[in-house]
């Protein structure tokens, strides 16, 4: 992967039910041929504090993955090879914002900045896909970036549900179900 961790640890994610810190996301996952882009929206309170995406235990982003594509997730650095082998890159719609908690219902709007994928899409044009973990991902992406982009034509768009904990809705063998339909061809290990 072009970046094997993400951005130094953010010293604004101490939270409280008033805490209005802005919050950094982190710098993108990008193998070196990657075909799709996960979206996630902002980092957790958990990921952000572990440095690492999808950190919180019980959120089910790389059970998603490794019940897709095989191997192991037993610690980052595996889960991290399963996004390389699978040339699947890996970001958040927004670059910074203030969000009391993990509730992408809490992200202030008036506070919101997006990435810069104009240049993510031109330093890596063999991303043909890009797929929204969650409503939110997709949201803050089609509002604030998809409208700037020169390359919006040549993308599929493809919404999944949040592997969060707090979209209890359908299971996490629902999701992998969904998700697998999106990602299944390409996947090594259906």
């Amino acid at each position: 992967m072009a970046k094997k961790k993400p951005a130094a640890k953010n010293p604004a994610t101490k939270t409280s039910a008033v805490d209005t810190s802005t919050l950094q996301s982190f710098a993108p996952l990008i193998p070196s041929a990657p075909w799709c882009l996960i979206l996630g929206s902002m980092p957790s309170v958990a990921s952000l504090h572990a440095d690492q995406y999808y950190a919180h235990p019980r959120n089910g982003f790389w059970k998603i993955l490794q019940a897709i594509y095989g191997g192991s997730i037993d610690t980052y650095d595996k889960r991290l090879a399963i996004l390389e082998e699978q040339n699947i890159a890996l970001w958040d719609s927004l670059q910074h914002c203030v969000r009391p908690g993990s509730l992408d219902s809490n992200i202030a709007t008036d506070s919101v900045v997006c990435n810069d994928f104009s240049t993510l899409l031109s330093q890596h044009p063999s991303i043909n896909t890009i797929a929204f973990n969650g409503k939110a991902a997709e949201k803050w992406f089609r509002k604030l970036a998809l409208p700037t982009l020169s390359q919006a034509d040549t993308l599929t768009l493809r919404s999944l549900p949040s592997s969060s904990p707090a979209m209890a809705s359908l299971s996490i063998g629902d999701k992998t179900t969904v998700w697998r339909d999106t990602l299944q061809p390409h996947a090594t290990n259906p």
